[in-house]
């Protein structure tokens, strides 16, 4: 545990923040689509419904997180 280094006390430039964003968007966006699509699949009985609550959740999560990304 030696080998850690103090954390950066600057904010993240416009840049990075912009590239978190949009990060946030894509997975978000991917894992909501996914989401969406593995509940309809569980409705009809060819999943279960683990895996896409799953995906739902990270959705909300990443949706979450860009507000307050966006927000600063």
């Amino acid at each position: 545990m030696s080998n850690l280094s103090p954390s950066n006390s600057r904010p993240p430039s416009r840049r990075e923040r912009e590239a978190r964003a949009q990060t946030l968007v894509k997975v978000g966006a991917g894992a909501g689509v996914a989401g969406v699509v593995g509940v309809v699949l569980a409705v009809i009985g060819v999943i279960g419904y683990g895996i896409p609550v799953l995906l739902l959740v990270i959705a909300a999560i990443c949706g979450l997180l860009f507000r307050r990304a966006v927000s600063r």
